[in-house]
């Protein structure tokens, strides 16, 4: 395909005007507490976040389940970070095609879709596990199909936003998605590690398959008004056609490439925490839903500071939150106690939520709205698609070096990106705004 060919789409009127001044300004400023539920206002914004947050909780109950039924099938490290590896690594290879598809469809049928299918893929492995006949090889094939549903279903999720809730109020409703999904984060993992204790894995998948009924219902529920066509050319040239206008894109393209790293060397010791909870603090399953809890209250204040960062500070913020998210990281690899653990892990997941929560607004605000599902779908790669190579690597070397070991690596890893990423920040004027093309 040649230059000129990926060159003429840019230049075609853009479908919609783009944002004003005033509503830049809406986006980008930051929100009281108060101030962010005025998104509630939105009636599809409401069932919207309903009927994720009942889900989201079973999605992180089948999470920490699937995690502890490996690790105790196996005492594997490696199958382990095999499982997450699985589960994540069709998002790296088919997010890009997933955000093509969100660019083109009627999201909100297309969400049907993909969470029917989820629903489907963990009633499957609550029979499974329920029945006794759960093989290690059938959940890492499970773990991959949810993958796969994944690279279509969050790209097409999170373009959705505006759609419900418009530009103004963009910024609000990215920062309570974010404080939605760690709210869920801090009750699913805990409910979580109390039933694997008392009655093991399979009910948490059952509860998740249930969950899925919740978003269903809001989705049906929701209504939109009738848009028009989108324009729509060869599939792989307008895939092509996202990454050019990523990649031209200067804050954009920092966000990514920083996000990317940070999340296979950094953000991937989650697959490592049922080794840590058992191996490292001589915990069981409680321990290790103590440690997701710790993760998802330390995401939830970083959600929470995502809404409250001033303007001037969002381009630089993705850069400090990594340098902490590093730092943060090497001195939890290095704590035998439990409660040290949980202490550390707050920071430590504040610092990785301030990370790709800046990112994603910088992105959601300088996206272009005939590439919004693609952009998105960069960011998922970025942030879910490089873990599980990260999960993959991180257990090969905790097999070799130790766990702790292999976590202070990546953290340190984390450190060198930021301090990079600060040397080749965007100058002054360009911010995030798009160079041209």
């Amino acid at each position: 395909m040649s230059e000129a060919e990926l060159e003429e789409p840019l230049a075609a009127p853009v479908a919609g005007e783009p944002p004003s001044e005033q509503e830049m300004e809406a986006l980008a400023r930051p929100s009281s507490a108060l101030g962010l539920l005025t998104v509630l206002r939105h009636r599809n914004y409401r069932l919207f976040f309903a009927g994720q947050l009942v889900s989201l909780m079973g999605t992180w109950m089948q999470s920490v389940a699937q995690a502890w039924l490996v690790y105790r099938l196996t005492h594997s490290p490696f199958l382990l970070g095999l499982t997450s590896f699985c589960a994540q690594v069709t998002v790296f290879f088919m997010a890009s095609f997933g955000g093509m598809i969100a660019d083109r469809v009627d999201r909100r049928k297309m969400l049907l879709v993909t969470q029917s299918l989820s629903m489907i893929q963990a009633a499957i492995l609550a029979v499974l596990t329920l029945a006794g006949v759960v093989q290690v090889w059938e959940i890492i094939v499970l773990a991959f199909g949810i993958g796969l549903i994944n690279s279509v279903d969050v790209p097409t999720r999170q373009a959705m936003t505006i759609d419900m809730v418009g530009r103004e109020d963009l910024r609000r409703a990215i920062a309570l998605n974010s404080m939605m999904f760690n709210l869920a984060r801090v009750i699913g993992p805990s409910i979580a590690g109390g039933l694997i204790a008392l009655v093991g894995e399979g009910p948490c998948f059952a509860l998740n398959a249930v969950s899925f009924g919740a978003v269903l219902t809001s989705l049906l529920l929701m209504r939109f008004p009738q848009r028009g066509r989108r324009r729509a050319g060869h599939p792989l040239r307008d895939i092509l056609l996202g990454y050019r206008y990523s990649l031209h894109t200067p804050g954009i393209r920092i966000a990514l490439v920083l996000v990317g790293i940070s999340s296979m060397f950094g953000a991937a010791y989650l697959s490592m925490l049922p080794a840590f909870a058992r191996d490292i603090l001589h915990g069981a399953s409680t321990s290790y839903g103590t440690l997701m809890t710790a993760v998802g209250i330390g995401a939830l204040i970083g959600a929470y500071a995502l809404s409250r960062i001033h303007e001037r500070w969002l381009t630089s913020a993705p850069i400090a939150s990594a340098a902490s998210f590093g730092v943060c990281l090497i001195l939890f690899s290095h704590s035998h106690v439990l409660w040290l653990s949980v202490a550390l892990l707050l920071p430590t997941a504040c610092s990785l939520m301030l990370l790709g929560g800046t990112a994603n607004t910088i992105i959601q605000i300088s996206a272009d709205e005939r590439f919004r599902g693609r952009v998105i779908s960069h960011y998922t790669q970025a942030f879910l698609g490089m873990m599980p190579w990260g999960s993959l690597l991180l257990g090969y070397l905790a097999s070799r070096i130790g766990i702790g070991e292999s976590v202070t690596l990546g953290g340190a890893v984390v450190v060198v990106a930021a301090a990079l990423a600060w040397l080749n920040r965007p100058v002054a004027g360009q911010g995030a705004a798009a160079h041209p093309v």
